[in-house]
């Protein structure tokens, strides 16, 4: 089964998951902010995406963050920020049930990946 990581109420996750939808595509979702996300999870993702891909440095908990915090991220601080705070992880991230992986939204990646 296709897996769909994000927070329900994101503009992105609403237009992957009607994307889905349209598309009649199954999938489970997983909501970060009642399930959180695992650190094994997570540095998996990290391996096969780059945590410069995975964090999220538009949305309101980055700029939340002190500017030190910002000024000094590499991939360990990246991570533990991640996993305190699931919504810095960009969103969606998608994985197929062969472990493909797409983080964000675009409808072509999407389109050719799952049809």
């Amino acid at each position: 089964m296709l897996t769909v990581y994000g927070i329900p109420n994101c503009d992105t996750m609403k237009k992957a998951r009607k994307w889905l939808a349209d598309n009649h595509i199954e999938y489970e979702f997983h909501d970060y902010k009642k399930q959180g996300i695992d650190k094994k999870t997570l540095v998996a993702w990290e391996k096969k995406a780059g945590w410069e891909t995975l964090l999220n440095r538009r949305g309101m908990m980055w700029r939340k963050l002190s500017d030190e915090q910002k000024a000094n991220i590499d991939k360990t601080s990246a991570i533990e920020i991640m996993l305190d705070i699931p919504s810095t992880i960009k969103r969606p991230v998608l994985i197929t049930e062969d472990g493909d992986m797409l983080v964000g939204f675009k409808a072509d990646e999407y389109q050719q990946l799952l049809l």
